[in-house]
């Protein structure tokens, strides 16, 4: 396992398969925004590996890796989705950590130019009893971001899917959020398969029935609602919606299982991308994006097909966990100095399972310093007792 240039990754029958590091690419940077597609990466947050980040305890958030990953996304044409799901929310990243990493990102990316949207949801209270305690509390993180100059977007409510009877009680709380916001917002609708608690979101576990809720409530206020940030992981379902919704009213996929095919387009509509994957593959998807602004649709066919295999290895079953995977690779890719996880859940992942994302990381060249990846990927080994 030790020869240069070579990695013994664990299999799951109890096999290795060896793994012969690729050269490096060469990427180019793209620190403007595309021209044909608004694309925005949901950025995972890095704990400091000397806090208390066990569960249940606050998050201790390492600022100075955390803040220069989003700088790392800028330089490939990225906007910053912040204190999204992929920053653990929910998961670990309490209120406090929220507010210090929303303020933090929002004031670097005015520094950059570069465009920030962070997610308003009702997390910072324990208990709330009824749809006007969800309202107030969404309300009260939709004020603190919007102090900070970044779009909101308005994530979906655990608490308002446990209070609510049906799609008038969902319809009462988004009418009036939408009233107040100052600038058009993103509405975010997180399917069950990235927290079972969202399930019969929009008040129906059914998809079709929750569709009609969700578009007569953006119909009802197109002027506020900028996009429409879906993560069901149904490639079918995303084309009916965004077919349906009025013009200038965005989808920004959140399927990291079919997003080349969806941000491609059909000829006649297309997804723009808000997207926990794009952390992953940044460099490749920029160059990507930007043959797509060229017109250059091989291409980017081209530079979209490797990272896919990567993108639905990270988001496998259970999905939520998919976190892991991106704390992991970025440390890997050298941004940031340990593999530890807020909540503790880098743990969340098998060392299968990490072992078979470095193969797969590095069949797309996305190991910016193999030997670096490949000293850290034998160090976790060595610690989990993988070795052969």
């Amino acid at each position: 396992m030790t020869r240069t240039g070579r990695v013994e990754v664990p299999l799951a029958d109890g096999g290795w398969e060896g793994v012969v590091l690729r050269e490096p690419r060469q990427w180019k940077d793209h620190p403007q925004p595309f021209a044909s597609r608004v694309a925005f990466a949901a950025a995972h947050v890095v704990a400091d590996p000397r806090g208390e980040n066990v569960p249940g305890a606050p998050a201790v958030v390492d600022w100075d890796s955390t803040l220069a990953f989003r700088r790392e996304l800028f330089r490939y044409g990225f906007g910053v989705a912040e204190a999204m799901d992929t920053a653990q929310r929910n998961m670990g990243l309490d209120w406090p950590a929220v507010q210090e990493l929303v303020r933090r990102s929002a004031e670097q990316a005015r520094d950059y130019g570069a465009r920030i949207a962070s997610g308003a949801g009702t997390d910072h209270r324990d208990r709330l009893s009824t749809p006007a305690e969800v309202r107030d509390a969404y309300l009260e993180q939709v004020g603190f971001i919007e102090s900070t100059g970044s779009q909101v977007i308005l994530m979906a409510s655990r608490h308002l899917a446990a209070v609510a009877t049906g799609p008038d009680d969902y319809l009462a709380v988004y009418d009036d959020l939408l009233a107040q916001v100052r600038e058009p917002v993103i509405l975010h609708w997180l399917g069950e398969v990235f927290d079972p608690q969202l399930r019969g979101y929009w008040g129906s576990p059914d998809v079709a029935e929750a569709t009609g809720t969700f578009l007569g409530l953006i119909r009802e206020h197109a002027g506020k609602v900028d996009g429409v940030k879906v993560s069901l992981l149904s490639a079918e379902h995303e084309v009916g919606l965004r077919a349906a919704l009025p013009d200038g009213v965005r989808l920004y996929t959140g399927d990291d299982f079919n997003y080349p095919e969806l941000i491609r387009g059909d000829g006649s509509h297309h997804s723009d991308a808000l997207l926990g994957a794009f952390a992953a593959i940044a460099p490749a998807a920029a160059a990507a994006l930007s043959a797509l602004d060229d017109g250059d649709l091989a291409t980017y066919d081209a530079e979209m097909a490797p990272t896919l295999p990567l993108s639905r290895h990270i988001f496998e079953a259970p999905t939520w966990h998919y976190k892991t995977g991106i704390a992991f690779l970025a440390w890997l890719c050298g941004h940031q100095p340990g593999f530890t996880m807020v909540g503790g859940l880098q743990s969340a992942r098998s060392v299968v399972h990490l072992g078979r994302l470095f193969a797969l990381a590095n069949r797309a060249q996305l190991l910016p310093d193999p030997e670096l990846a490949a000293h850290r990927m034998r160090l976790w080994l060595e610690a989990a007792g993988a070795t052969r």
